[in-house]
């Protein structure tokens, strides 16, 4: 049997993520950042994401996603209905889960070529 490497049709992949990194193509970040197929924003200044506020997500939404993921860390922590709701008021879905739950989740929909983009939060 011959087996093929494909390779994505999309710039980045998400190879592992956790609370405190993450690994983009071969590239470690220990700073949180955003994610989308084609794009990655390495320098995002969230710490905390229970303290997310809307305009937080400005940088997310300003990618044209029509789904934000959401990785909220070690463990998944809903941010404010405020957050949500400046997704969802623009008809775009959002979905919170723990970094990696976001990362497997993430790769799926962009091999789909979904426009998903994601925002990790990582504990400095």
């Amino acid at each position: 049997m011959q087996l093929n490497h494909e390779r994505p049709d999309y710039t980045y992949a998400l190879r592992a993520a956790d609370g405190r990194s993450a690994r983009v193509n071969e590239r470690v970040l220990e700073a949180s950042f955003i994610l989308a197929p084609n794009e990655l924003i390495d320098a995002w200044p969230i710490a905390d994401a229970s303290a997310l506020a809307p305009e937080d997500i400005a940088p997310l939404l300003a990618l044209d996603p029509e789904l934000v993921l959401l990785g909220t860390g070690e463990r998944q922590l809903f941010p404010s209905a405020a957050v949500m709701a400046a997704c969802l008021t623009r008809g775009i879905g959002i979905e919170v889960m723990a970094n990696a739950a976001a990362a497997r989740t993430f790769n799926v929909l962009a091999g789909e070529g979904r426009r998903v983009v994601a925002g990790f939060v990582l504990a400095p």
